[in-house]
């Protein structure tokens, strides 16, 4: 290999002026790039701000352009499908007659007070005598699925051929599992996703049963309709289909993207020398878009995931974040990376150096270029703290997804403003042509966060799905709302909720309660709300949060992971022993199982540091950053659940599994939807 800079190799000249290079040359990787140069896609001077934005007013929420009601909703559900996701689509598919059924069969409320709310057996039924809707029921909704899976996006990590879900690339899903080589499950007109038309109008005779119609019957099959099937069996179904092989970098939020904002999909993702090109238009994202969402309608978007997002930039050199091929290493940092990762000078050993001191820590023992250890760079665990890590950060920015729920002008690839498909008629003569504002968009995140943190509290100051109190002093229970979560906790001595469970992103200031911070090292502190301190993975000890601290394998002998935010009991234990993945309690050669996701060996109990057995009997989450990040920017439009549910015993109580994130959610639509509120 030659380079453009003739000095001795090995000597300090060499050394210097390697790093004093623009743009720096290094050996190539295996298969991966070969030999030439390999620089990250990170500009050397700040790019020129864009055009201002065309922004739709948010303050106040409304229910639509004057003199319109809402009187259909498209509901997509993005569910993370990678590895330990099975257990919390369970739970969620426990949650859908919920969910679906406050949409559809509104309570009834008193007219006068002095009366709980009661439910009628269907939406076509009137409410008893001083009773009225709480709204109109919804007549017409698209519930449509979508997955985290976008491949490695340029890189050779999550082929299809390892897995069919590896690659489902924001397209609808209606499978009744993983191993699906389609979708198996009836939608409507066979377009990926399920339409509710309990009066039968969307196709032949209005009010006359047709095959081609959408669904008329909620939870079991009748003669209302020509099919035999039901609404909530089919998404059932489909929820639990999404299963849990598919790729380990989630895109979460750049799935979402994908499908119901980005003007141009591509189809592929080309390598031009180490260079990854999004080539091509995705034809059937663009037409399953136009035929999901409709302009007037109420958007809600539902996001289930147990990690933090890593919606990788699909463009340069990004990919190799997700490179595993031939033992792959990124690049050491800038030692600036270290103790100040905003410094001007935190940047990756590979990248343009001008304007910083020459770092001797940016050449390995051999003359190159150093890079990561595979202790300190496992494949599993690269999409945390990246910039501190790598000097480098390789995702899409947060403020990507704030502009796309909120903007009626996007970027496309080419950095022009064009208009964003969620403010705009995508099927112009239909006769729809009401245009929905911000007020008519919903994201709500069901991630990892402690449902302590950002449950309301009782009289006593005490996390409380039940009895906790709102704004009024009601003993509501339920998660807190956007008011809520940016309202000073502790006699302020926290600034917000948000502090608690975010801290500060933009000036890399770590969560305030210690189970939010993302690390492989055990942690240490207590919560600030319950005072539940976290227990070292070699003392005795237990708290509700996490449960305890665990040993995370390292280098050789583990691929990475993350200590837990918050972990909860299975419906029924799992036997790892023999099973190779997406079961947290497989047994490793060499390695002591103390992970407090695993059954005690005999005659221990949980408070015990070890050992633990191959059962598992709890499921984990990790911190959602991330998606925390992108609920706090929308405000008033955003809506946060916790993923560990309080408890998964009693189905009838108001906390089981995720009712309590569904009923934040169902509360914040309401005001959209012409709620009044009880007497």
């Amino acid at each position: 290999m030659s380079t453009n800079i003739q000095v001795k190799r090995g000597s300090p000249r060499w050394a210097a002026a390697k790093l004093a290079l623009l743009s720096l040359v290094i050996a190539g990787t295996g298969n991966l790039s070969g030999c030439g140069q390999v620089t990250f896609d990170w500009p050397d001077r700040p790019a020129p701000p864009p055009p201002p934005p065309t922004t739709l007013p948010v303050d106040p929420p409304v229910a639509g352009p004057p003199g319109t009601t809402i009187d259909k909703i498209d509901l997509l559900l993005a569910i993370d499908n990678s590895g330990s996701m099975t257990d919390k689509q369970a739970v969620l598919a426990l949650a859908v007659p919920d969910l679906v059924a406050s949409l559809v069969n509104p309570r009834c409320i008193p007219t006068t007070g002095g009366w709980p709310p009661v439910a009628v057996r269907s939406p076509n039924d009137a409410c008893p005598a001083g009773f009225r809707r709480e709204f109109e029921p919804i007549r017409d909704i698209h519930v449509g699925i979508i997955s985290s899976s976008l491949g490695g996006h340029g890189a050779s990590s999550c082929p299809a051929s390892a897995s069919a879900s590896n690659m489902d690339m924001a397209h609808l899903l209606a499978r009744t599992d993983e191993r699906s080589g389609g979708n198996d499950i009836p939608t409507y007109l066979d377009k990926g996703f399920l339409a509710w038309d309990p009066d039968q109008k969307l196709a032949g005779e209005p009010g006359v049963p047709d095959a081609e119609d959408g669904e008329a019957d909620l939870d079991a099959d009748s003669d209302a309709d020509a099919n035999d099937t039901s609404l909530i069996g089919q998404l059932k179904q489909m929820v639990k289909g999404t299963g849990q092989a598919g790729c380990g970098f989630e895109a979460q939020l750049e799935s979402v993207y994908r499908f119901l904002v980005d003007p141009e999909p591509y189809a592929t993702i080309e390598l031009q020398g180490d260079i990854a090109v999004p080539t091509g238009l995705d034809e059937d994202i663009l037409r399953q878009r136009r035929e999901f969402l409709r302009p007037s309608s109420l958007l809600a978007i539902l996001l289930l995931s147990d990690e933090n997002d890593c919606s990788i930039r699909e463009e340069g050199r990004n990919h190799l974040v997700a490179e595993t091929k031939n033992g792959f290493r990124l690049w050491r940092p800038r030692s600036e990376c270290a103790t100040d990762p905003g410094d001007r000078c935190c940047r990756s050993c590979n990248q343009n150096q001008e304007g910083c001191p020459v770092d001797p820590t940016c050449i390995g023992p051999d003359g190159e270029l150093a890079r990561l250890s595979p202790e300190d760079d496992p494949v599993d665990a690269r999409c945390w703290d990246q910039k501190r890590r790598f000097g480098f950060d390789f995702l899409y920015p947060i403020e990507r997804y704030r502009r796309a729920f909120t903007e009626a002008q996007i970027e496309n690839r080419q950095g022009e403003l064009v208009p964003n498909p969620i403010f705009s008629d995508l099927s112009p003569g239909d006769g729809d042509t009401d245009i929905r504002d911000p007020g008519r968009v919903f994201f709500a995140g069901i991630v990892g966060v402690p449902w302590q943190d950002i449950a309301r509290q009782n009289a006593e100051g005490q996390p409380d799905l039940l009895r906790g109190l709102d704004e009024r002093g009601e003993p509501v229970g339920g998660f807190k709302n956007a008011d809520e979560l940016s309202a000073p906790l502790l006699d302020g001595a926290v600034s917000s909720t948000w502090e608690l469970i975010l801290g500060d992103p933009a000036r890399f200031q770590p969560p305030r309660d210690p189970f939010m911070i993302e690390s492989r090292a055990p942690r240490t502190g207590s919560n600030p709300i319950t005072g539940d301190a976290i227990v070292p993975p070699n003392e005795a000890g237990w708290n509700n949060l996490n449960g305890r601290e665990y040993t995370v394998p390292q280098g050789s002998t583990g691929e990475g992971d993350l200590q837990y935010a918050c972990i909860f009991d299975l419906f029924e234990p799992k036997d790892c022993d023999g099973m190779a993945e997406s079961c947290d309690c497989s047994e490793a050669v060499g390695l002591a199982n103390d992970s407090p996701l695993c059954q005690p060996a005999a005659g221990n109990d949980l408070a015990d540091p070890q050992p633990r057995t191959a059962t598992q009997i709890m499921a984990k989450a990790y911190p959602g950053l991330r998606e925390l990040q992108l609920i706090r920017e929308l405000g008033p439009q955003g809506i946060v659940g916790s993923v560990c549910p309080r408890q998964l015993v009693d189905d009838d109580a108001a906390d089981f599994g995720y009712r309590p994130a569904l009923g934040a959610i169902i509360d914040r639509l309401k005001p959209a939807l012409g709620a009044e509120p009880a007497p």
